[in-house]
């Protein structure tokens, strides 16, 4: 159909590709015969439409090599151990080299996760939440089959839905998210009673995070880093409450067919302000303050002004942190977070 720009269609044998052909084209079926499950194509301007040898630009990215496709022999044992004959394994861990989960289908049809912690301080917090305060969410959240401290292993349900991060929804729905949002919020808070703090806020690492972030924080913000900082000293803790602790979209999953919200991954669960659940969630709401309303219509009230306090003392601490161990652990997608976090905290600050 069009012939002022393609010569013929037909079949070819790989070790027979036609001459000439075009350039892209040419690229996704080396790096299909390659075995590469991704590559990228470079074309500089200048390079010609058809595929030329001399310019060929195809980048082959590697397949994640590290990642065990399987677990070890011994977790596969404690896991068949707990649900039963395990036929399929599929590695669905984040891209952060700490992370390992597995989705495990067993031979009679049912699922399950299972996750090795990186360390057993991270093991007990999800095993003890699992446990305890989160059983209250009821459906909204896995449950605990089996753990195992010493591989930090441990095994849980699988829940429904799809992960919210990098998801765009309709600004209707939208709002409607972020409604329950607030509401799966409010019942984690609830979950249990509130008691006094004695702990004010964690400043004990900020030196050591500020050094690892210095090289990448923007004009004036290690000044306001540590003007933020100094207030910390003068507030009066918060009462402490049950947290997730990484209260942000990607530990969140949304079923467009029942409107079901979940969370998952407890391993930074512990008790504090109740604040410290919205720090990484702001970011989600930025220049949409009809999402803010939402989340505080589902959550029930707004935030204190002693929260409010709290709440951009402890972002500006997780910026900091993520910025730092972003950097040391080849992770942009932190350190961009704690850029953007900081840039927005001295945006509102500024008269």
């Amino acid at each position: 159909m069009e012939p002022h720009v393609c010569d013929a269609m037909g079949w070819f044998s790989f070790d027979a590709l036609p001459e000439p052909m075009v350039a892209y084209c040419r690229a996704g079926l080396d790096a299909y015969r390659a075995g590469a499950r991704m590559a990228v194509h470079f074309q500089e301007p200048g390079d010609p439409i058809a595929y030329d040898r001399s310019v060929d630009r195809l980048v082959l990215l590697p397949g994640p090599a590290a990642r065990g496709a399987v677990p070890d022999r011994a977790v596969r044992a404690f896991a068949a151990q707990a649900v039963g004959r395990i036929t399929a394994w599929t590695d669905v861990s984040w891209a952060r080299e700490e992370s390992r989960v597995w989705r495990a289908r067993g031979a009679e049809g049912g699922e399950w996760y299972v996750k090795l912690h990186q360390n057993d301080r991270f093991h007990r917090r999800e095993v003890d939440a699992l446990r305890s305060w989160v059983a209250g969410l009821g459906a909204a959240a896995p449950r605990l089959v089996a753990a195992d401290l010493t591989l930090r292993a441990v095994v849980l349900t699988a829940v429904g839905g799809q992960t919210l991060h990098g998801v765009l929804h309709p600004p209707e729905q939208q709002r409607l998210i972020f409604h329950r949002i607030g509401q799966l919020a409010a019942a984690i808070h609830h979950s249990a009673p509130p008691r006094s703090a004695a702990d004010g806020l964690p400043l004990g690492k900020l030196e050591r995070h500020l050094a690892g972030a210095l090289p990448h924080l923007a004009p004036g913000d290690e000044k306001f880093v540590r003007a933020t900082a100094e207030k910390a000293v003068g507030l009066a803790p918060l009462e402490a409450v049950p947290t997730h602790g990484d209260f942000q979209l990607r530990n969140l999953r949304w079923d467009e067919t029942t409107g079901a919200l979940y969370v998952i991954d407890f391993e930074r669960s512990e008790d504090g302000p109740a604040v410290r659940d919205f720090v990484r969630l702001c970011d989600a709401w930025h220049g949409r303050p009809d999402l803010f309303q939402a989340v505080m219509d589902g959550y029930g009230r707004s935030f204190t002004p002693a929260e409010e306090a709290h709440l951009t003392i402890l972002s500006v601490l997780d910026s900091v942190s993520g910025i730092s161990y972003g950097t040391a652990h080849d992770d942009p997608e932190l350190v961009e977070r704690g850029r953007r976090t900081l840039a927005r905290l001295r945006a509102a600050q500024r008269p």
